[in-house]
């Protein structure tokens, strides 16, 4: 599905195309209605409580670009941990680098994230990591490596291009926006994400 056909079928923003979503450019502007010929318009549909629980699960999945099985397992690990489980689930999927590397600014979405995570430009650490769903913690270091640095090319049109924008970045990553640098100040609490997101839905879906 194309990503701007995401949105529509969510009948709202998920942001996936970066300043697109923010600019009178958004398709979902332009075509308020869901993909197909008798496309509806935002809540005009009924749901049962098992589909706004499936709704609210796929929402959260377009969203950071997981496949179901991943998602299950991130949800698993969630239950395991103590505290809230829909909120510590948001904070894993919050802590996953190619999400940690679009919310420094580096990428203009999580897609492209991932392609820079996979492609070897990013550095955790100090040491070049070509897994996107890997977990940060408090105090780890991002930066990209000395190639991709060198590459004035890939610098220009997709890092420092992204970073000139005025979206903020959350106050639980450290931007150090002159060294192209980020650092983790501490872990992601559910007041720092603002995605569209109703989690005790996904909660009660996986509990049945």
């Amino acid at each position: 599905m194309a990503t701007c056909s995401k949105c529509r079928m969510a009948s709202e923003k998920l942001y996936l195309k970066g300043a697109k979503c923010r600019s009178p450019k958004c398709t979902l502007e332009k075509r308020p209605t869901t993909p197909g010929q008798h496309g509806r318009r935002a809540g005009s549909k009924k749901f049962t409580e098992y589909g706004k629980q499936l709704e609210a699960k796929q929402k959260v999945k377009v969203v950071y670009n997981m496949r179901e099985r991943q998602f299950r397992r991130f949800f698993e690990l969630a239950s395991k941990l103590p505290g809230i489980t829909g909120e510590t689930l948001l904070s894993l999927l919050e802590r996953r680098l190619d999400n940690v590397i679009f919310r420094l600014k580096m990428a203009i979405s999580r897609i492209q994230a991932r392609q820079m995570i996979v492609h070897g430009h990013i550095m955790l650490n100090g040491v070049k990591v070509d897994r996107p769903s890997c977990l940060v913690k408090e105090g780890d270091v991002i930066t990209l490596t000395a190639a991709s640095l060198n590459n004035k090319e890939f610098i220009e049109n997709v890092v420092d291009k992204r970073l000139a924008t005025a979206i903020k970045v959350p106050e639980w990553l450290d931007l150090q926006k002159k060294d192209r640098r980020g650092v983790v100040a501490r872990l992601p609490l559910r007041s720092d994400i603002s995605i569209p997101a109703e989690e005790h839905l996904i909660v009660e879906l996986y509990s049945k």
